[in-house]
């Protein structure tokens, strides 16, 4: 069997426990992977391999019409069978589908004995998912395939391959359009499109960036301009500016801050933190730690608040604690959509530190509106995970303060004695 594949997939042709292909659409992954899957049934009599991902209703969503087109192109129908649910190899082996949400611990032991597992989709599976199939393929010289295009960095997938340490003998490759030589004029034209009507998901769908903006995110088009315009970039602390503290304070849930520094009409964003079920203490010790000891700290209005536990109110702890407190009134009714529009007004004059904002901006892309489908209206923002980090970048556009601009004196207004 000849396999044409990509160079970019090279690294894949050697023996390996962990063997991942990420990257955007039309680079071909799915395609190799197929190819590969069918190579591996013809070398070994009885090979057996499963395709699998998160979630499979039926196998339509499955990649066996991937495989059994591959089958007939290279002309190997009598080798394999292809029965309604699995696909028989040579041997007396097979490929079977299945999806991993509908296993548990004991279920998915029937796979113990594969060679390969292909996991499809891969950005999809969970935590607990990786680690029932991880011990469940230990079959000798076994491998553990998988193709992603990246969401999150912190799906499992990505933390997993493509985190600080990757698992033994573990070999990984980017595969985007520009390294396939089949991309098809259909998908290019595709491409063309995307960059010009939706620019703000072009490096997601086409170059397997990391989701920046949702759909329907309420500063989707802000944070592409502030991209494109050069705004996210390295920036210092001034030590002649103040440094402000802006944060949504959480009490079950997460506790957000931005770090800024109020620069003429510019809005300086250093840094952002978040952390859930921490003690107030250690929010205020990372500022301490980060050089940001003199912050003044900006609430919102529930910073006038008791703390449940001590009937002491959040911003008397933080004063106590050594730090300027300023507590914002509360905006009334509407209050989140105020802080949107408050956002949205200043972002053009918003710069952001490109590694220490990080997490805080892929937050404010993703901060969008809940939707009834049914009738097709908005109802107002979503409530998630990165709600936190939007209130409290919110609350920092509207507490600021336009600066106070002087005025030239007109000494002709002045009379001559007074000069």
């Amino acid at each position: 069997m000849q396999i044409d594949y990509a160079p970019v997939f090279d690294p894949l042709l050697d023996p390996a426990r962990y063997k991942g292909a990420w990257g955007g659409r039309g680079s071909g992954k799915s395609q190799f992977f197929a190819d590969l899957m069918i190579a591996s049934a013809l070398r070994k009599p009885g090979f057996r391999g499963l395709c699998c991902r998160e979630v499979q209703k039926s196998l339509k969503e499955s990649a066996k019409r991937l495989l059994e087109q591959k089958i007939e192109k290279h002309g190997l129908s009598k080798r394999f069978e292809i029965q309604e649910t699995q696909i028989k190899t040579p041997g007396g082996g097979l490929i079977a589908f299945a999806g991993l949400q509908d296993h548990t611990s004991e279920s998915i032991k029937s796979y113990e004995g594969f060679d390969v597992a292909w996991v499809e989709e891969a950005q999809t599976v969970s935590d607990r998912s990786l680690n029932l199939l991880r011990p469940t393929i230990r079959a000798p010289g076994s491998e553990l395939w998988f193709s992603w295009n990246p969401r999150r960095k912190q799906d499992a997938v990505d933390k997993m391959l493509r985190g600080a340490e990757l698992p033994s003998n573990a070999a990984v490759v980017r595969a985007n359009w520009c390294d396939n030589p089949w991309f098809p004029d259909e998908l290019e034209q595709e491409r063309l499109d995307c960059l010009r009507q939706q620019p703000d998901q072009y490096a997601h769908i086409w170059d397997g960036d990391y989701v920046s903006v949702a759909d329907g995110a309420y500063f989707a088009r802000d944070m592409a301009l502030a991209r494109s315009d050069g705004r996210i970039t390295d920036l210092a602390v001034d030590p002649v500016l103040g440094i402000k503290a802006f944060w949504d304070i959480g009490v079950r849930d997460a506790t957000a801050i931005w770090v800024a520094q109020f620069s003429g009409q510019s809005i300086k964003v250093l840094d952002y933190y978040e952390a859930s079920g921490q003690p107030l203490g250690a929010h205020l010790e990372w500022l301490r730690s980060k050089g940001y000891g003199n912050a003044l700290c900006v609430l919102p209005h529930d910073g006038a608040k008791a703390d449940a536990i001590t009937a002491v109110r959040f911003e008397d702890h933080i004063r106590a604690a050594g730090f300027q407190v300023q507590t914002v009134a509360n905006q009334g009714k509407g209050a989140a959509m105020k802080r949107i529009e408050a956002a949205r007004r200043l972002f053009p004059r918003i710069w952001f530190d490109e590694r220490r904002t990080e997490g805080g901006r892929l937050a404010l892309g993703w901060y969008h509106e809940r939707k009834d489908e049914a009738r097709g209206v908005g109802l107002g923002p979503e409530h998630d995970w990165a709600s936190h980090a939007a209130d409290a970048f919110g609350l920092l556009c509207v507490a600021y303060e336009e600066p106070q601009v002087s005025r030239p004196l007109d000494l002709s207004q002045l009379t001559r004695g007074m000069v």
